[in-house]
């Protein structure tokens, strides 16, 4: 039976539409697998010298047009911000994965560009995170849950999509 906790008397968020216990659970689990499975990524990433953010990064710019993404557009599809963006690519910049380059069209913009060293980075990589993706979740769960989840997480998706940004 599904039951909602009850604020305690005297709260000021009475009548609040507490969370049930399915509804807690199923909260608190998603909360303890986002967070341990990129926690498990990013050790898997580890022995590469890269974060997950490294790597998020590098795959966005290699499936992008002619390897390269204007910096604003990076942090958008990155979920940065532009400074923290900035100081990320500084430091791939110093590794040799991405470089700067000033883009002709308008005077203050600025690409972020795969170098070799960074596309040659990702072929060696790639196979390693996907199989740490696979054998930490994809491989976990039966087809017909992983077509429940991208049905029932689509929508989730969707929404904070559109409200990127809003106050």
């Amino acid at each position: 039976m599904e039951t909602e906790t009850a604020p305690r008397p005297g709260d000021p968020s009475e009548g609040t539409p507490w969370l049930t216990d399915a509804e807690q659970c199923a909260w608190r689990t998603h909360l303890d697998v986002s967070r341990l499975l990129m926690h498990q990524l990013e050790k898997d990433l580890q022995p590469f010298g890269l974060t997950n953010n490294d790597y998020e990064i590098l795959v966005n710019l290699s499936e992008s047009a002619e390897h390269r993404m204007r910096m604003s557009d990076l942090a958008t599809a990155t979920l940065q911000s532009k400074s923290r963006l900035s100081h990320q690519i500084t430091r791939m910049e110093a590794a040799g994965l991405v470089r700067r380059v000033n883009c002709e069209s308008d005077r203050r913009g600025l690409y972020a560009v795969l170098t070799d060293e960074g596309m040659e980075t990702m072929r060696k990589v790639a196979p390693h995170h996907v199989a740490s993706v696979r054998s930490h979740f994809i491989d976990l769960l039966p087809p017909a849950a992983l077509a429940a989840l991208r049905e029932s997480l689509g929508p989730v998706a969707e929404h904070l999509r559109e409200n990127r940004g809003k106050v």
